[in-house]
């Protein structure tokens, strides 16, 4: 690898084409340009937030294999910057590509604990989780400017209402004592990403994201808190983290994990090409030999659609990988289970207070 030929501090490394334009349509950056002719240094890797104003906030997930019902996403657009996120492909929806706009242009929803409020003060409205960061992480950095998440999770304790959580970043902890009152309530169920056990493997696949040990030091204060968290082994990519598989359930479940999940990686959409850049830069080594086993796993493609197929893959290499998960589930969550969460005391809280009879 040449260090001169990889941007530091993303995960993508370039912008692929928007499959909504055409040929001829031309994406300009008009204020890096004047900067240059006026003889100015532009910061083209800078990250711009960029507020938007959407209608409502609840997404209902009509996907039957990701395991939620509702989702809710404060931002568009994710600077962590891991090079295989699902979620990149949504960014073209907003005009922008799956590639490095995906990390430096970060759409912000101001009113989204407003939107929130609207929806579960509706008289039609039954409680059923809602999981913040179904597409992008609710506690990326934006999250330090914009407190969007806590007065999200503030709402949701006003309302007694579940919520579930999706992230990689410490941050939730700046939010414990919010997060500990659901708890109490059985309102709240906290999922970790931790993909690595090696930092050098971390830096490369996930280059904005909190340290592993960070990470597993959160696992461990959210569970003495009486916080549930199960923490997501995912993706697992063959010949990069696959080995670490055990590794990643014993450490997970000695930090007070209640359980783990995973998923195969798979490189839908722009993520393929965008993937495929990445991994000859990063590891030319080993480039053609990660490619060939994601393929094998996926009918020879690198993308796979199928419901009930994509997420854990078919063929040797995804056997060997959905066992050894099996593995570390019997050896070390035998007697540990996630709580179901409480969708009862929400109608009681309907006005923001408890009704009385």
């Amino acid at each position: 690898m040449n260090p001169k030929s990889v941007i530091k501090g993303r995960g993508a490394q370039l912008n692929v084409p928007n499959r909504f334009f055409d040929l001829n349509h031309e994406m300009r950056e008009d204020f890096l340009e004047y900067c240059q002719k006026e003889g100015e240094k532009a910061d083209k890797n800078k990250t711009r937030y960029i507020e938007v104003f959407p209608k409502t906030i609840v997404n209902k997930v009509t996907s039957p294999d990701v395991g939620m019902m509702y989702s809710m996403n404060a931002y568009q657009g994710c600077e962590h910057g891991c090079i295989y996120c699902y979620a990149r492909n949504t960014h073209e929806y907003w005009g922008y590509s799956a590639g490095l706009d995906f990390e430096r242009r970060i759409l912000v929803k101001k009113e989204a604990p407003i939107l929130l409020e609207n929806q579960l003060k509706k008289k039609s409205w039954h409680a059923q989780t809602i999981v913040m960061s179904g597409n992008t992480d609710c506690y990326q950095p934006a999250e330090q400017i914009y407190n969007i998440t806590r007065r999200c999770l503030e709402v949701f304790l006003k309302y007694k209402h579940p919520v579930g959580i999706i992230t990689k970043n410490t941050l939730i902890l700046r939010d414990l004592e919010i997060v500990r009152a659901l708890a109490k309530d059985h309102l709240i169920a906290v999922n970790i990403s931790i993909t690595s056990l090696s930092e050098n493997t971390r830096r490369i696949l996930e280059p904005r994201t909190a340290t592993i040990k960070k990470r597993l030091e959160t696992v461990k204060i959210l569970s003495e808190n009486g916080v549930p968290v199960n923490v997501m082994i995912a993706p697992i990519i063959p010949s990069i983290n696959s080995h670490e598989i055990l590794a990643l359930a014993k450490a997970a479940s000695e930090h007070g994990a209640l359980s783990i999940g995973h998923t195969i990686v798979r490189l839908n959409g722009a993520i393929g090409e965008i993937f495929r850049d990445w991994i000859k830069k990063t590891m030319p080594d080993r480039a053609d030999k990660v490619l060939h086993q994601i393929e094998n796993c996926h009918g020879g493609s690198l993308n796979d659609s199928r419901y009930g197929k994509r997420m854990r893959g078919e063929g040797k290499i995804a056997e060997q990988i959905n066992n050894l998960v099996k593995m570390g589930q019997r050896k070390y969550f035998k007697d540990k289970k996630m709580p179901k969460l409480n969708t009862t005391l929400h109608e009681l809280h309907k006005d923001g207070q408890l009704k009385l009879f």
